[in-house]
């Protein structure tokens, strides 16, 4: 079982698709991996064209040649272990329709971790293509060339490319408790650790120490790096961290509606919680949250490997 979403569990630096962006260039190479190749399909929203049991609808190439797009239009996202080339094409451009349409969030949480991969790639890079129609120079039209991956403006000949948002997400423990927090649009009784977007001029130790304090008023002393994800939610890096820090009374301002420290116990409780509601029927999954308690983030996200790392940590140091 993979650890979160779009990540090998037992080998986190292994990707999904040999990205191979020496074909990028290479408009022939590109045309004759078209007729085997697998193209995922994206709608405006974002959402992934599916078969109707909710899986991947992929088609091969040449079965979107009935519509105006093609290999020209769309973006080369690498080769398969196996060779096969995947491609991903906006819906509007082809002439191709499929049973149902599913979100990434949903794709990352039941469908291969290929495919998932894949999609959340192709969201990625449709959702920057999307934003940045027009140069931000001088607001001259831009054209995708690279096989989708560069942006050149007519106008002014700037180049632009796809860029990735990097965040700190960080399991802050004062040695015994572990500091989790709630938006307010959150469902109900959900809490995760803390996150915040890297700002410039500082390094991921800083953003970690400055959004602890800036969301719960904790003073971080310490922290280390434990592992990335990529979040297409819609361009994010996530990069985890564990952190000490002071025993500070946690106090929310804006950003968060609470913050407080969980024991051991509770987080036990609460991860316990999530995995009978994962286990109920459909209509008994409102029983088994039944009581009031705190609810964990969903395990798609590196927020829950990061709280389920402390308990690990938690329980192995209590049984000494």
């Amino acid at each position: 079982m993979r650890p979160f979403a779009f990540v090998e569990a037992d080998s986190a630096w292994r990707a999904s698709l040999d990205r191979a962006d020496h074909l990028r260039d290479q408009a022939d190479a590109l045309t004759a991996l078209w007729p085997q190749a697998r193209v995922i399909v994206l709608d405006n929203a974002g959402s992934a064209l599916a078969n109707a049991d909710g899986s991947l609808c992929a088609p091969l190439g040449p079965e979107l040649t009935d519509g105006p797009g093609g290999v020209g239009a769309s973006i080369f996202l690498g080769l398969a272990p196996d060779g096969q080339g995947w491609f991903a094409l906006d819906a509007e451009l082809v002439a191709f329709e499929a049973p149902r349409r599913v979100d990434l969030r949903s794709a990352a949480a039941h469908w291969p971790m290929l495919e998932a991969s894949v999609f959340a790639q192709a969201r990625a890079l449709q959702h920057w293509r999307s934003r940045n129609r027009h140069c931000g120079v001088c607001g001259g039209e831009i054209a995708f060339s690279r096989a989708g991956w560069l942006g050149r403006c007519g106008q002014c000949g700037s180049e632009h490319y796809p860029r990735t948002d990097p965040a700190v997400i960080v399991a802050v423990s004062d040695g015994k408790r572990l500091l989790l927090g709630r938006q307010t649009g959150w469902p109900a009784r959900r809490y995760s650790v803390i996150a915040g977007f890297v700002e410039p001029g500082e390094s991921l130790e800083q953003t970690v120490a400055r959004e602890v304090l800036e969301e719960t008023g904790v003073r971080v002393r310490s922290c280390r790096y434990l592992g990335s994800q990529p979040w297409p939610f819609p361009g994010a890096l996530m990069l985890g961290f564990a952190a000490l820090a002071e025993a500070d009374e946690p106090q929310v301002g804006d950003e968060l509606e609470e913050a407080r420290w969980f024991t051991l116990e509770e987080i036990r409780a609460a991860s316990a919680r999530g995995e009978r509601a994962a286990a109920s029927a459909p209509g008994e999954r409102d029983a088994a949250l039944e009581d009031d308690g705190p609810l964990l983030s969903p395990s798609i996200s590196i927020s829950r490997w990061l709280i389920d790392q402390w308990r690990l940590a938690a329980e192995a140091d209590a049984g000494r």
